[in-house]
């Protein structure tokens, strides 16, 4: 299975995780008035397999998700809901926010 692109970024609430499946990096998306842009400068940092993703988005404050395999980890977590998933131009994205 193809990695998945993840960077984590620092804020003053701990470490945001943006991942994303690879082969959507760089791509941008619209739905109507939506638009989604997969920057490589967000996204693209080390690559993980869906077992590390896992383990990070169970003590990351925030995420930042995109693509059928790095948002079905988070399904498969527990941690979101389909109904909580928007789709631009049949992608799925998907904010996690730890309460």
């Amino acid at each position: 299975m193809p990695p998945i692109a993840l960077k984590r970024h620092r804020s003053p609430e701990g470490i945001v995780i943006a991942a994303a499946d690879e082969e959507l990096l760089g791509r941008t998306f619209h739905s109507g008035k939506l638009r989604l842009e997969v920057h490589r400068a967000f996204y693209d940092g080390e690559r993980v397999d869906e077992q590390t993703l896992a383990q990070l988005l169970q003590v990351a404050p925030m995420a930042n998700l995109v693509g059928e395999r790095t948002i079905g980890v988070a399904l498969a977590a527990g941690l979101a809901s389909e109904e909580t998933i928007l789709r631009i131009d049949g992608i799925p994205h998907l904010l996690l926010l730890a309460v």
